[in-house]
C-alpha cells in the first residue's frame, strides 16, 4: 500500500466530524480486528487517473484499510481497473494478495466509514479538504472517475465548479480545474443487482477513462451508456 501523502490523508484519530469520530470509536470496541480509521487511499504516486468513490463499508474496506477491498463493489472495480491497464491483476480481497495499481489511485469523498454507510452533508463538505489535497499531491493526474453522485459532487465542488450546471450522469464527462471529470453509477451491489448498473456499462466509462489518460479524446460510446455530456469551464 502507498503511504499517504502529506495534506492528503486525515489522522488516525481524525476529531473533524463528531459523528463518525463517534461511530469509530464503537467500532474500535465491536471490531477491535478491523483498521477502523480513516482509509488511506491507494495506488501509484504518479497516478494519471484517480478514482473517487464513497465512503469505506463497515466489514468491507473499514475492515481491511484499503479502499474498495472486501466491499463488493470491489468485485468490479478491480477487475475493471486490470483490464484496462491500471494494476498487475493481482486483487484477491486482501490487502496482503499483492497487488498494484499502475497510473492510478483510488480514494472516497469520506474516509471513515459512516453509520448505514450513509455520510450527511457536513461529513462530505468537512472531507473535502482530503480530497483536495489527495488532488494537488498528484503531479501527473489526468482524469478524476466519480464513483456515484456524491463523489461527483464533492469532486466538482472542489475543483470550483458548480453542481447545477456540471451535473451528474452515469458517462457525464466535463473540463474543471485542468481536470477531466468522469463519473459513472457507484458499482454497488445495489446499482448491480438491479442492473441499473451493468458490466458493460461500468467497462465503458473505464475505456474512456483509459482512452483520456493516453491521450486519445475521440468519443466511444455504447448502447449501454447514457449519452455523455461534455462541457468546458469557461
Amino acid at each position: 500500500m502507498s503511504e499517504p501523502i502529506a495534506g492528503s490523508q486525515p489522522p488516525y484519530f481524525c476529531r473533524r466530524c463528531p459523528r463518525l469520530f463517534g461511530f469509530l470509536e464503537e467500532c474500535r470496541d465491536r471490531l477491535p480486528r478491523h483498521f477502523n480509521g480513516p482509509v488511506p487511499s491507494f495506488g501509484d504516486r504518479d497516478a494519471a487517473l484517480l478514482v473517487v468513490g464513497l465512503a469505506p463499508g463497515l466489514n468491507g474496506a473499514n475492515k481491511t484499510g484499503r479502499p474498495f477491498t472486501g466491499d463488493a463493489a470491489g468485485d468490479l472495480l478491480y477487475p475493471a481497473l486490470a483490464k484496462f491497464g491500471f494494476s498487475n491483476d493481482r486483487f484477491d480481497a486482501r490487502i496482503d494478495d499483492g497487488l498494484a495499481l499502475r497510473r492510478a489511485m483510488i480514494t472516497n469523498a469520506v474516509r471513515c466509514v459512516p453509520p448505514q454507510n450513509k455520510p450527511i452533508g457536513a461529513e462530505v463538505n468537512t472531507c473535502r479538504d482530503f480530497l483536495i489535497g489527495q488532488i494537488a499531491a498528484l503531479p501527473h493526474l489526468k482524469v478524476l472517475l466519480c464513483l456515484g453522485k456524491i463523489a461527483h459532487d464533492s469532486v466538482v465542488r472542489g475543483l470550483g465548479g458548480k453542481v447545477a450546471r456540471e451535473k451528474f450522469a452515469h458517462g457525464s464527462e466535463y473540463e474543471l480545474g485542468g481536470y477531466t471529470v468522469l463519473s459513472s453509477y457507484h458499482c454497488s451491489r445495489y446499482n448491480t443487482n438491479t442492473g441499473r448498473l451493468t458490466e458493460a456499462m461500468f467497462f465503458e466509462v473505464f475505456a474512456r477513462a483509459r482512452d483520456l489518460v493516453e491521450g486519445q479524446p475521440s468519443f466511444c460510446a455504447a448502447a449501454h451508456v447514457r449519452p455523455r455530456v461534455l462541457r468546458r469551464r469557461r
